[in-house]
């Protein structure tokens, strides 16, 4: 992901990284308007949602789904459900609202073409690396316990430091690569496994404390 990097660690029970594009070179509106204009059931707002946030939404489709066709029908489902959902949902934050859509359509896209070939690449190794964290007995993306096991992964994100908040949400979160982890850092890829290693081992630790059995 390109862009500004400011991780948070809570914004309405999903993890957040501010990295919208935010370039001059074109007039974006500000969220307010752009949140008024779907109310409004103005239809131009899906030109607006592309132009400002399309980049944004792209690379969180295509850090998932390694393919362009596939990342452009799920940006573009994002943009849909984006009209469908609001109203009546007003969010705070309409960056973190549209990537969590587009994070969870492309995990769904994901599945549906990969559900016959489970292992030996890097989405299934993210799902593995934070199912032994969050699973409490069942894979971390069917958990009736969701909302929960989140806002737990939230305190704990709150605890540790903004670098290793910012590594683990670029892994688990957003799906980057651990070679795009590292080149934004400018160090080693080691460096980050490592770092990623030790925060699991400490949210695994939090989460036994917070009463969830791994």
């Amino acid at each position: 992901m390109n862009g500004n990097i400011a991780a948070s660690p809570s914004v309405g029970g999903e993890i957040f990284i501010d990295s919208a594009n935010t370039s001059s070179e074109v007039v974006r509106l500000d969220d307010s308007v752009i949140i008024d204009m779907l109310f409004d059931r103005d239809e131009s707002v899906i030109a607006e949602l592309s132009k400002k946030y399309g980049s944004y939404c792209t690379s969180i489709a295509n850090n998932i789904l390694r393919n362009r066709e596939d990342s452009e029908e799920c940006v573009n489902d994002t943009y849909m459900k984006t009209w469908e959902t609001i109203p009546p949902e007003k969010p705070k934050l309409l960056a973190a609202f549209m990537g969590k859509i587009t994070r969870n359509l492309a995990i769904d896209r994901y599945r549906r073409g990969h559900s016959q070939k489970r292992g030996g690449n890097d989405m299934e190794l993210i799902f593995e690396e934070l199912e032994e964290c969050v699973s409490d007995g069942s894979s971390v993306e069917a958990t009736a316990e969701r909302r929960e096991i989140l806002a737990a992964v939230n305190r704990f994100l709150g605890k540790i430091s903004v670098k290793n908040r910012i590594m683990f949400v670029s892994r688990y979160c957003y799906c980057e690569s651990v070679h795009d982890i590292a080149a934004r850092f400018g160090i080693k890829e080691n460096n980050v496994s490592v770092s990623l290693n030790r925060t699991r081992a400490q949210l695994r630790e939090y989460m036994k404390k917070e009463g969830y059995e791994l």
